[in-house]
């Protein structure tokens, strides 16, 4: 049945719906009236209607008032209003807040009768809906596959999670025993061209069947799942088969290695983590297994990766620090050479070190695009960051992988310089590569808009609007930018600095800067010199 409620504070109006409606033949329960906002608001909580017929103006709370606390709770029901026509703007605000129907006075019985019959076909619908949703839900929870590989994405997704024997057992249905528990890795890299749907699937489920052939007899308990690129496997068996373990995963790269016609130019590569007897370090294990895949574009693609090496700590190096300086220069001239310059200079850095880690170069690589995109304002950062990380998940060395970071920025420099052909931006980029190479220099607003060819207000005018704002203001920041660098990496005087940014005055350029940077130089260059 579907429950109505009426609220209206003249009984003769609550008499009246109560009359015309046949109520047991359209399938309904009147459950009672109220006749204040504040009554009807209370019933709604306790009885739960499925349909509220209310007046739109009551005492102590009004209609509006009352359809607002309605639709706020969980159970919302549909509403039904109930105006005059001297009142119908409220009913029109009503209609704002989603009631299902409203009536004018005076009520008419059919009129009613048919709102009423179409909620309930609504209500109907909605809860049919709901228990089809419950089913799925009840088969979902019976799909023993499903809970199972749910635990591979709850340990990508949660470095902390809590696991037990018995929790294994009963909330993801592995059926393990003492032993040891293993997180493996195995990647699959090839070209963007080769790496499509629906082919790649094809290969991934090949690889996996392939890990699965050959592990399962020798394991208690097995686990896979395909993620994009990836097939990562979770693994229960008896301590004294951790050698055996080791060479049957060996073997499903030679397989994989002899199948080569069948997978195309692809190339796949296994990392496992470390084997613990407590169930509740598969998340230090997966964190292994993720870390040691990385290593591929160090030593080499198709291999089994086990053995942590020592980090280099190169992001402590203050390497990024460089390149965003570096890569400013480019992105304020636009000039993508300067782009593939500074990737190779960071590429260089990279091959002086040795011993080195996979993932840290990976981080490098993220870092800079991440650094790059926020300096750019690229529009749509998050998505083309995402976008940029799975084209670097399939690069097979490091020297690909900087090549993906040059192609990231030189495709979006080359995008601006395009759009930049428009001839009201060409020259406030003149400009601040005018200032770039002259900031040291007393320059003045008449010297720069005569150097890019405009008048003097109209150069002022377009700077703003283009930059964001003023010249003057876009000149100090340029100079403080220059003073802190030179703060942080020599050695050199502040008044000599003073000088070098382009300030005559001392007293001038110190005020300036702890307007802009918050301290005053000396103070800066002891905290970040």
């Amino acid at each position: 049945m579907v429950k109505v409620i009426v609220a209206d504070d003249e009984e003769r109006i609550c008499q009246l719906i109560e009359a015309l409606v046949d109520w047991e033949a359209l399938g309904l329960e009147l459950l009672g009236f109220a006749h204040n906002g504040l009554e009807a608001g209370e019933m709604v909580e306790k009885l739960g209607p499925d349909i509220l017929i209310t007046d739109i103006r009551m005492p102590g709370c009004s209609g509006l008032d009352l359809i607002r606390r309605v639709k706020e709770s969980s159970r919302a029901p549909e509403i039904i209003v109930i105006s005059g026509y001297a009142h119908f703007e409220y009913a029109q605000q009503a209609i704002k807040y989603g009631v299902g129907d409203y009536l004018l006075k005076p009520i008419s019985k059919t009129e009613l009768s048919a709102t009423l019959e179409k909620l309930k076909g609504r209500i109907c619908d909605r809860r049919e809906s709901e228990q089809d949703k419950e089913e799925l839900l009840r088969k979902a929870r019976k799909d023993v596959r499903r809970l199972r590989t749910n635990l591979i994405g709850d340990l990508m997704e949660q470095e902390t999670l809590p696991l037990s024997m018995e929790i294994l057992k009963e909330h993801y249905y592995l059926e393990v025993q003492p032993g040891l528990f293993q997180v493996f890795w195995m990647k699959m890299d090839g070209k963007q061209d080769t790496l499509k749907e629906p082919s790649a699937s094809v290969l991934m489920e090949k690889a996996q069947e392939v890990l699965e052939r050959n592990l399962k007899e020798v394991c208690v308990e097995l686990v896979t799942a395909i993620k994009g690129y990836a097939c990562i496997g979770i693994i229960n068996y008896p301590g004294d088969r951790r050698e055996e373990i080791r060479r049957r995963l060996k073997e499903c790269l030679n397989q994989l290695e002899l199948q080569k016609n069948l997978f195309s130019p692809v190339t796949f590569s296994i990392s496992v983590g470390s084997a613990f007897d407590d169930p509740g370090l598969l998340p230090a294990s997966m964190k292994d297994a993720s870390v040691l895949i990385q290593d591929r574009i160090v030593k080499g693609m198709g291999r089994l990766l086990e053995r942590m090496g020592t980090a280099s700590r190169i992001l402590e190096n203050n390497v990024l620090e460089k390149y965003l300086r570096d890569i400013d220069r480019a992105l304020e001239e636009l000039d993508a050479e300067q782009s593939d310059a500074v990737v190779d200079s960071l590429l260089k850095k990279v091959q002086e070190l040795k011993e080195m880690r996979g993932y840290e170069i990976f981080e490098l690589v993220y870092s800079a695009a991440d650094l790059f995109s926020a300096r750019a304002q690229m529009p749509d950062r998050t998505g083309c960051l995402e976008e940029f990380r799975k084209q670097c998940d399939q690069c097979s060395s490091k020297e690909e992988l900087f090549q993906c970071l040059s192609s990231f920025q030189k495709q979006y420099i080359e995008e601006c310089r395009i759009q930049n052909q428009n001839e009201a931006v060409r020259p406030i980029r003149k400009a601040k590569q005018y200032i770039q190479n002259h900031y040291s220099d007393p320059i003045t607003l008449e010297e720069v808009s005569s150097a890019v060819g405009l008048s003097t207000a109209y150069f002022s005018v377009l700077f703003k609007k283009t930059e964001g704002e003023g010249f003057a203001k876009y000149l100090i920041n340029v100079r403080m930018e220059q003073a802190k660098i030179l703060l942080r990496e020599s050695n050199i005087s502040v008044a000599e600095i003073c000088r070098k940014v382009g300030y005559n005055d001392l007293k001038h350029f110190t005020h300036t800067f702890e307007k802009a940077v918050g301290v005053k130089p000396a103070t800066y260059r002891k905290l970040y010199g």
